[in-house]
């Protein structure tokens, strides 16, 4: 039997033996077509079930998740201090997966599933995805599919189990248990309606178009790892190749396998991230929304005196397919797209990406690892930069030839509304000194997969991000 890691990374090369990546697309369309689905923006003092008593927008039951204001006060960046909402969802959620071998590869049990801020309305989300309050049935309505495949109740093999951080920017110290179960490949698993196989390399694929894998999907099988190989045990796995058309050759698959050639070597990142939590301050107190500065509640919405960031509305929600078909709740609403971008640079003969220490009031952890850029647009078009983003002239100004991925992607469809972000991967050349400030480091992906491992490291910008880069393929026969 083969290691988990060699068929995980099976499965990111194979093109599925369900139902072809076409018909996947095919399926989802004509599930739109068919559901019922209603949503109505709605003062947030009409809330039904919600209430602003104490400050703070919340929950009858006090589960779920509440919208409070904080003050935040720190020594990095160039603002020390500023006040904003907040989400506040302490309860740890699954977000799971149910892989099972069809044909001896590794499919995953996706789900077309509905979220009241999707763009695309349908969105391919993990087999589970269920906050406490929701599989507990706070709501009173159906339990979760699959649950008891997650629970214990089931006999699987787990092949990935990690607690990881959510939008640290938006969410007060979130996280959700990403978790991969395998279940038996003679098990006749029932496939409920909405549900459908597909391998990992088809996920990939489904990653090149705008906004039809969700941020959970992606977040979970930013978890999966594909091995750690020297130079030598990959000349073994040469019949694989990257199928991008631009001549990355093998030395892209090796920045995700291969554990030589590194221009910073895991210690010395470790070392360099620890020197820096050290170094910047991060102390969040939790305010009343009447007292925030800058921002303003009036009943009907929250939002920045200028309109900036973001703003907190409410949504009247009806779906048909879910435990619960009728609903309101607040969201956060951004004030603009966003954009998030890696640069990546062949040192040594294979792929590094350059990686920013980023921190975010949210976090658990002062900082955690961000893409090379993570911004609102705002922050640069329009002549209204409010402060320089280093290095992001080069995704504004990328040649089209060395733009390896640009797609548009959703943010998390149950908390944020119709929000989306530029996610975009460019490669520079030679005149790209190796030598980058401060907060920046250069990494593979072998070693951001390596501290995926570990829980609060990558951000969730670059734990999707690092999961949209061209498939794997077989060669072409």
């Amino acid at each position: 039997m083969l290691n988990p890691q060699l068929n995980f990374l099976i499965s990111a090369i194979h093109r599925g033996c369900c139902m072809s990546t076409k018909d996947i697309l095919s399926w989802m369309k004509k599930k739109n077509n068919e559901i019922c689905y209603h949503l109505q923006q709605i003062p947030l003092k009409n809330l039904k079930d919600w209430t602003d008593k104490n400050d703070k927008i919340s929950h009858s039951t006090g589960k779920f998740f509440s919208i409070q204001g904080i003050r935040v006060s720190t020594n990095y960046g160039l603002v020390p201090q500023w006040d904003q909402p907040i989400i506040n969802q302490p309860e740890i959620g699954f977000l799971g997966f149910i892989v099972q071998r069809k044909q001896n590869v590794l499919h995953f049990l996706l789900q077309a599933k509905i979220e009241p801020g999707n763009l695309n309305v349908i969105q391919l989300s993990p087999t589970l995805q269920a906050t406490r309050s929701n599989y507990t049935r706070v709501h009173k309505g159906r339990s979760p599919l699959y649950l008891e495949y997650f629970t214990g109740e089931k006999k699987v093999e787990i092949l990935v189990d990690q607690l990881q951080s959510e939008q640290g920017a938006r969410f007060y110290q979130k996280r959700n248990r990403n978790i991969i179960v395998e279940v038996d490949e003679n098990e006749e698993l029932p496939v409920y309606e909405n549900f459908v196989w597909a391998s990992l390399g088809q996920i990939k694929e489904l990653l090149t178009y705008p906004n039809v894998v969700n941020m959970d999907t992606r977040t979970v099988i930013s978890c999966i790892q594909y091995g750690n190989y020297s130079e030598k045990d990959l000349q073994l796995l040469s019949v694989f190749r990257l199928d991008t058309n631009l001549g990355h050759s093998d030395s892209f698959l090796y920045s995700v396998l291969s554990s030589d050639n590194h221009y910073n070597t895991m210690n010395s990142i470790i070392r360099w991230l620890t020197s820096l939590k050290f170094k910047y301050e991060l102390n969040v107190d939790k305010i009343g929304l009447s007292e925030m500065n800058n921002w303003i509640y009036d009943g009907n919405v929250i939002e920045h005196k200028d309109k900036k960031y973001f703003s907190v509305i409410g949504v009247d929600v009806s779906i048909g397919n879910r435990e619960v078909t009728h609903w309101d709740q607040p969201m956060v609403k951004a004030a603009q797209e966003g954009i998030m971008g890696f640069l990546v640079k062949k040192i040594n003969g294979i792929y590094h990406f350059l990686v920013q220490a980023k921190l975010e009031c949210g976090n658990f952890d002062i900082v955690e690892l961000a893409p090379t850029v993570q911004c609102l647009t705002g922050n640069y078009r329009n002549g209204q930069n409010e402060y320089s983003i280093p290095y992001i002239d080069n995704f504004l100004n990328a040649d089209i030839k060395d733009i390896w991925y640009q797609a548009y992607q959703s943010e998390e469809g149950g908390r944020f509304f119709k929000e989306q972000n530029l996610n975009i991967i460019v490669e520079v050349h030679d005149d790209f000194s190796v030598e980058v400030e401060e907060n920046y480091c250069w990494m593979t992906l072998n070693q951001m997969l390596c501290l995926v491992n570990y829980n609060n490291f990558l951000n969730i910008a670059a734990r999707s991000l690092s999961v949209s880069y061209t498939h794997l393929t077989l060669p072409t026969t």
